[in-house]
């Protein structure tokens, strides 16, 4: 037997007003996108914002259905859009934002497993990292370098 240890290495911002004023404006496009979720059962509105190489954003929020699996999530709901009107494009950063409707989330919401897995398709297709900033409603900011340190041990096509 032989152990193995993973380490992960993220930023963190205090607040937005930290952020370079370019991911600043990235993370407020995905505000605006969190305020046009769909979320009457969960209550949990996302949203997120994408920086192509191509200098477009593409934004997402979450879109649920009364047959919750049938919903998607802000992430991939911007990252599907992302492939299907920009398919050379690369993708640069991607801003992540989360609130309830029935607590304060003040602390950093990264995004589901299903989001990281789709996003790592994405990493391993463009053969680049994409970084990753993800936040509450309000507070500090995680900035991540790559999914790669959010999902360390991917699933991907060799293994199929």
């Amino acid at each position: 037997m032989k152990e193995v240890k993973i380490e992960t290495t993220l930023e963190v911002y205090d607040a937005i007003n930290e952020l370079p004023k370019a991911i600043q404006d990235l993370m407020n496009t995905a505000i605006e996108a969190r305020e046009h979720a769909y979320a009457p059962y969960s209550k949990f509105n996302v949203g997120a914002s994408i920086l192509l190489d191509n200098n477009e954003v593409v934004i997402g929020s979450n879109q649920e259905n009364a047959c919750f699996p049938s919903g998607l999530c802000a992430e991939r709901t911007a990252i599907f859009y992302a492939g299907a009107k920009f398919p050379e494009a690369k993708i640069l950063k991607m801003a992540i934002t989360a609130s309830s409707q029935n607590q304060v989330t003040d602390k950093p919401i990264p995004p589901c497993g299903a989001c990281r897995q789709s996003i790592a398709e994405y990493e391993i297709k463009q053969d680049q990292p994409i970084e990753i900033y993800f936040m509450g409603a309000q507070g500090k900011v995680v900035k991540s370098n790559s999914l790669a340190n959010l999902l360390p041990l991917l699933f991907e096509s060799s293994v199929l």
